[in-house]
């Protein structure tokens, strides 16, 4: 089956403080975002596996335009998705499980922590907030995060916008701790 890529979107900011402090080190994140056809799109099917493969593609060219965005290594990471009205929960699930974290995770040099993620079924112009965490110390909380994004006129019915972060840093003025508190 082939991908259809109606639209890519890449944001780049960067946080210099917070609450009038300024940040221990400026934090750069990057997001991609692509609305993709929805080949399920108002039908049951049982086999996903086309949408694990376009979870594959859409995420090793997403993550390729996002790496060199950031001054610095990738430290953290996140994805998500927004399934169109027409599609199911799993559909995005599909698209962002399965095989789209193997291009992250070299891109990046690692990822020994599991990729946080979200997904809904939501109409054009939704935001997502995609969660941020560490990409080799899930208990690291100063990375953890969020970035909250949206496509002014997606996902349409029939699409799913899937989306990637990554960022150099955690948070700009962390003082949670950095591992478990028991």
């Amino acid at each position: 089956m082939t991908l259809h890529t109606r639209k890519l979107v890449i944001v780049r900011e960067t946080i210099l403080g917070e609450m009038g402090a300024a940040a221990h080190q400026p934090i750069t994140r990057a997001i991609g975002l692509a609305a993709i056809a929805n080949p399920f799109a108002g039908r049951s099917v049982e086999d996903l596996s086309d949408l694990f493969r376009s979870g594959a593609a859409i995420g090793e060219q997403l993550i390729n335009q996002l790496v060199p965005l950031l001054p610095g290594p990738a430290v953290s990471y996140g994805k998500g998705a927004i399934v169109g009205l027409k599609g199911e929960l799993e559909h995005g699930g599909a698209c962002i499980h399965p095989m789209l974290g193997k291009s992250v995770r070299s891109a990046v040099g690692g990822g020994k922590s599991l990729i946080p993620s979200n997904v809904k079924v939501a109409s054009a112009g939704t935001t997502l907030d995609v969660p941020l965490g560490h990409k080799d110390n899930a208990w690291s909380f100063d990375h953890f995060d969020t970035v909250t994004v949206s496509i002014s006129d997606a996902p349409r019915e029939n699409e799913i916008v899937v989306v990637i972060a990554i960022a150099d840093g955690g948070r700009p003025w962390p003082r949670c701790g950095v591992g478990p508190v028991t």
